[in-house]
């Protein structure tokens, strides 16, 4: 390999600068660059791109990579192996490990576990409270020194209202996000499945959307308190898409996500007990799913996330109620999405790729999201017409806990590139 890519003939796509044009686009170094800066002589690597899409890597800001702690479920090269396959370059690490990262050696352990066995980049984020426990702050000062992103309990959520002000105020100071897990466990109380008519049917506990929205609504008053940033993390209802639309007209700070599988599906779906639709949050109804469309093509809405989280397939393979909630979501993300919002017409390519690439690079303050000349070159080779099936047994994760098994889907990532180095090609 020479070094020196030239990606000829794509559909150069970046948002970042508005770009949207067919022609070349060049890597020297690690870095983008700009040919004519060049000597003539350049012993160029010639990669036809002509009928791709070329573009920003994808940043994916919700990932459950599992390690240190049940690596049977996933690891750090497995699950950057199954990130670059899907066409990330970035994906950012939920700290609900074991043990959960709310100190700084679990932070810098999962850093210098991906030097030495990750193949993209890995941001680690920290807890907000110690264990996840909710009772009290965790170091978050020292997490961020360590090299913590942002800080979540993901998978649980702070209950104390006043504690939850406290971790804003601090966080604020240091300037990161705080990506929140809006769910009222009180609320909630063990449902498996949101209620409605599915529930009562199946005859499950089910989970009203009130749990979720309860704390959305908490958390942007504080927010607006304090002046934190606020990320709300996989919405599944529409009064929370509600809820954020009039916290953004208010000039509140908040952002937003939503994975695939709240775009894609409904609450319909568990209609046979299969536990491969049993996630957290649950699957809502039609009008949510309408709501969550409407939001991120408006904006509401921010990025798209994956939620990734991988099982052993024996946990999934019992009763209903005593399934692990979560699927996993990177080596399908791209494609469910295109299905769902490009073929659908709700959104361009460049809507989608802004909404998987360069928008969560801003939200979360990440490098990223561009091709500007100068910038590393991690970049992803789209071919949006070629149709495939999703087979699970062939996943480069660890996981197969898939609600998309079997689906016949459009858009593959060809090629991903990180930092001028070429990390998966079909």
């Amino acid at each position: 390999m020479s070094g020196f890519y030239r990606f000829a003939g794509g559909r150069i796509l970046d948002p970042s600068r508005g770009r949207d044009e067919i022609g070349d686009l060049c890597v020297a170094g690690g870095r983008f660059v700009d040919p004519a800066s060049l000597p003539a002589e350049t012993n160029w690597e010639w990669i036809e791109a002509s009928g791709w899409i070329v573009a920003p890597g994808l940043i994916d800001a919700h990932v459950h990579l599992r390690e240190p702690g049940d690596l049977q479920k996933e690891t750090i090269a497995s699950g950057t192996r199954a990130a670059a396959a899907g066409g990330f370059t970035a994906v950012v690490a939920m700290p609900n490990t074991r043990p959960p990262a709310d100190q700084p050696n679990t932070i810098g352990w999962i850093r210098e576990r991906t030097r030495e066995q990750g193949i993209i980049r890995v941001y680690p984020t920290g807890c907000l409270s110690e264990g996840r426990r909710g009772e009290k702050l965790a170091p978050l000062s020292l997490l961020h020194a360590a090299g913590a992103v942002a800080f979540t309990d993901d998978g649980s959520c702070i209950q104390d209202a006043g504690l939850m002000r406290r971790v804003m105020e601090y966080a604020g100071m240091l300037g990161l996000p705080i990506l929140e897990h809006c769910e009222e466990s009180s609320v909630s109380g063990g449902g498996v499945i949101h209620e409605g008519y599915w529930s009562a049917v199946l005859g499950l506990r089910g989970w009203p959307s009130a749990a979720e929205e309860l704390i959305v609504s908490r958390d942007i008053l504080l927010a607006e308190l304090t002046g934190a940033r606020l990320h709300c993390q996989h919405l599944s209802s529409a009064g929370s898409v509600r809820l954020v639309r009039e916290a953004k007209q208010r000039g509140v700070h908040v952002t937003a996500e939503v994975t695939p599988h709240h775009l894609a599906l409904t609450d319909e779906a568990l209609s046979k007990y299969d536990t491969r639709f049993k996630m957290n949050p649950p699957l809502g109804s039609e009008e949510d799913r309408e709501a969550l469309r409407e939001g991120i093509v408006d904006g509401t809405i921010d990025l798209i996330a994956s939620d990734h989280a991988p099982h052993c397939s024996f946990e999934k393979e019992v009763e209903f109620d005593r399934a692990p909630f979560g699927v996993v979501g990177l080596e399908t993300m791209l494609a469910v999405a295109a299905e769902t919002l490009v073929k659908t017409k709700l959104l361009d390519w460049p809507g989608l790729v802004a909404r998987l690439s360069t928008i969560p690079a801003r939200v979360l303050g990440l490098p990223g999201g561009t091709l500007a000349a100068g910038a590393p070159a991690d970049l992803v080779v789209i071919d949006p017409n070629l149709q495939w099936t999703v087979n699970p047994q062939i996943f480069r994760s660890r996981g197969r806990n898939t609600p998309f098994a079997g689906w016949e889907v459009q858009g593959r990532v060809m090629l991903t590139m990180v930092e001028g180095k070429i990390v998966w090609r079909l």
